[in-house]
């Protein structure tokens, strides 16, 4: 599973970037993907959608931890991705109940 949030740093490229990224994730075997966020996390759904994923858009953290806990089993693995301005770290630390100590620069 993948959970990717919108990257704001990519400019005129930020469309095709954000699909391109949707797409990669189907090609590298997630089987669900969770767009979190709004325009760009559409462009990441539509090219996940694309590449035969199981797709949701969820607005914010909160939304998608939600989402997170319903489906996760033992042994599933969950990759996080975002801008540092999205946060996404706060996903992380709710699904396994550890306290973020650090995020390296």
């Amino acid at each position: 599973m993948a959970v990717l949030g919108e990257m704001v740093e990519l400019g005129d490229e930020a469309a095709k970037a954000h699909w391109d990224v949707g797409q990669m994730a189907g090609q590298y075997g997630a089987n669900i993907v969770g767009a979190v966020g709004a325009e760009m996390a559409k462009q990441l759904a539509l090219g996940a959608a694309d590449a035969g994923v199981d797709v949701a858009i969820v607005r914010d953290n909160e939304t998608a931890t939600d989402f997170l806990k319903r489906p996760l089993l033992p042994g599933d693995v969950v990759i996080i991705k975002g801008s540092r301005g999205g946060m996404r770290w706060q996903i992380a630390q709710a699904l396994t109940k550890q306290e973020i100590t650090g995020i390296l620069s």
